[in-house]
């Protein structure tokens, strides 16, 4: 498969005073392949919004590069980030935060356009209609304000003004964490049937792992900031290396009573390590049961333990 995406070597910090630093993300390193969707699991605070936003250029990255198609995308250069903004959109969490309430939704969607000036006023008034349908809406709707729509129809308009400027790449950052149970199944299912039309790539960021290896084709677990394991969907949840992705794994309730009273129950102990000027070491040995004196000191590299299957881990674990 052809590489979309690189992050090599990507970090975050952010300066919170008084010489002290915090570590978002810490020297991350993947590929994301055209066509797929790589799915981002992680409890919250682990770092996976923010490397979302990175990837985007909302945030700039305090160290590494991020490269689309080979060539490297410099986000302090405005032509560069004007330029990725074609290519890469991003589906936000908060579909009552991240639509503007003083816009109708047709000038909502058509924003993008204008922007890169795409089209005529009538070619781009057309384009809006076209893409109100895509998303299960009506051309009706473009004359309303997003206080107008429900959960669900704000999220769909989301969508809209992503697909509005032709993207290869979408960031999908917990897109249905706000929405009713009943919605996110739409939702998931709108996304999946615009890749296999389109052929999008998705960076799909959740904490609901049932959905993430219900849409992804490879998973990356991040710690902490860290990435701890990397592998296809199916092996990851076949063959979970990383103890804290085997914890992870665990806390998935099983809906079927006799089954969830006998799994082992896998409950971390330890408290999360702050973020802010972090110790040297593995992030997670202070709650691994693993842990040796190594751990402690040492920070492991991501390595092959099996074919395609990356981990962050001293232990042997294969």
């Amino acid at each position: 498969m052809d590489k979309l995406i690189t992050l090599d070597h990507v970090s975050k910090h952010f300066h919170v005073g008084k010489g002290r630093t915090l570590v978002a993300v810490n020297d991350i390193s993947l590929n994301i392949y055209k066509g797929e969707t790589l799915g981002v699991v992680g409890e919250s605070g682990c770092g996976k919004s923010t490397l979302g936003r990175v990837v985007m250029g909302i945030y700039p990255a305090t160290k590494g590069k991020i490269l689309y198609n080979g060539k490297e995308v410099n986000m302090k250069h405005t032509k560069d980030r004007y330029e990725y903004s074609r290519k890469a959109q991003i589906i936000f969490q908060d579909p009552y935060a991240s639509l503007n309430p003083r816009m109708t939704v047709g000038s909502i969607i058509a924003e993008g356009m204008e922007i890169h000036k795409m089209y005529d006023k009538e070619k781009r008034t057309q384009r809006v209609y076209e893409l109100l349908e895509t998303v299960g809406l009506n051309r009706e709707h473009a004359n309303r304000f997003p206080h107008e729509f429900s959960g669900g129809q704000r999220q769909r308009i989301g969508i809209a003004r992503a697909l509005a400027v032709e993207p290869e790449f979408i960031v999908c950052d917990e897109p249905i964490s706000a929405l009713d149970v009943s919605i996110q199944s739409q939702i998931i299912n709108l996304l999946k049937e615009l890749q296999d039309k389109h052929g999008f790539t998705y960076m799909f960021i959740a904490h609901d792992l049932n959905i993430v290896k219900y849409i992804s084709d490879r998973i990356a677990v991040m710690y902490l900031g860290n990435l701890v394991e990397l592998a296809d969907s199916d092996e990851i949840y076949a063959h979970t290396l990383h103890p804290y992705s085997q914890a992870l794994l665990a806390s998935v309730p099983i809906p079927d009573p006799d089954k969830e009273a006998q799994k082992e129950a896998s409950v971390l102990s330890g408290d999360v390590p702050s973020p802010i000027n972090p110790k040297p070491g593995c992030s997670f040995a202070n709650r691994c049961k693993y842990a040796t004196e190594k751990c402690h000191t040492e920070s492991p590299k991501l390595r092959e333990a099996r074919p395609g299957h990356f981990v962050s881990c001293h232990l042997d674990m294969e």
